[in-house]
């Protein structure tokens, strides 16, 4: 399928490379620090790992990438399993989506390997984050010992029995996953979730529901932050946020440079 690396604003293009990571996962990396006539990058810099929602791809969301660029902060942008460059429609039937995100999360171990390995973020913090079925691959992987500093996820959910009954329940992997049922290895770090309260597809009290007992379990509770719009305009008040889509960006911008970056 034709790849829309070519479609990014100018602004974005300047700072972005398309690289395979490990395991063949395509990435868009986003730099503050790339250097575009030699191809480098000139120093470090924080860095946010983020996956997006079913059917869609990791170019969806550029004005995300700029943000955080201008801010001092690198994205990776991963395209899910059966998305973007790795195109499998089978994969992208709303049935198979915890196949999905189980096998996204998996594959994130060594990414963060090749990340810290690159030295373009050598002595800087990251971050994990998604959207719908990315945010869920990110939750799970927060779940288990990893090298993040915050969490960021958006339209998701951390308790997977609200899903009940849609396509996407799959009972022994909702059994054997969900991010609520295995908040004992989950890391004091601080994390926002912004949500829609219309939301159709995923429903905003799971979500709350998981924030609760995120607090219920940290040290800080004020880390863990939650925010929903009202009736935002997106479609379904699932796919982004409508009319309140740059006030998302610009909490999610501040949140990781309050978070990751040092402190003068």
């Amino acid at each position: 399928m034709p790849q829309p690396f070519d479609q990014l604003p100018s602004s974005v293009l300047a700072l972005s490379r398309h690289v395979r990571l490990p395991g063949d996962v395509p990435a868009l990396l986003v730099h503050p620090h790339f250097d575009r006539a030699s191809g480098t990058v000139t120093r470090p810099a924080p860095v946010l790992t983020w996956m997006h929602g079913r059917t869609v791809n990791k170019e969806l969301d550029p004005g995300r990438y700029l943000r955080l660029a201008r801010a001092g902060i690198a994205s990776c942008a991963l395209d899910l399993p059966g998305h973007g460059e790795r195109h499998e429609h089978a994969l992208q039937d709303p049935a198979r989506t915890l196949e999905a995100v189980e096998r996204m999360a998996a594959e994130l171990p060594a990414i963060e390997a090749w990340l810290a390995a690159s030295g373009e973020h050598e002595g800087c913090a990251m971050a994990l984050g998604g959207m719908s079925a990315g945010g869920m691959a990110a939750m799970v992987r927060l779940c288990r010992p990893h090298p993040y500093s915050a969490g960021l996820v958006e339209c998701s959910t951390g308790s997977w029995r609200w899903q009940h009954g849609r396509a996407m329940h799959d009972p022994e992997r909702v059994a054997r996953l969900d991010p609520i049922n295995h908040l004992e290895l989950w890391p004091d770090i601080p994390f926002l979730a912004l949500h829609n309260e219309l939301d159709e597809w995923v429903p905003v009290a799971g979500q709350r529901e998981f924030v609760e007992a995120l607090r219920s379990r940290a040290l800080n509770p004020g880390a863990v932050q939650f925010h929903a719009y009202g009736t935002t305009g997106a479609p379904h008040e699932h796919a982004g946020f409508g009319r309140f889509a740059a006030d998302a960006k610009d909490r999610g911008t501040a949140f990781l440079a309050a978070t990751l970056l040092p402190r003068a």
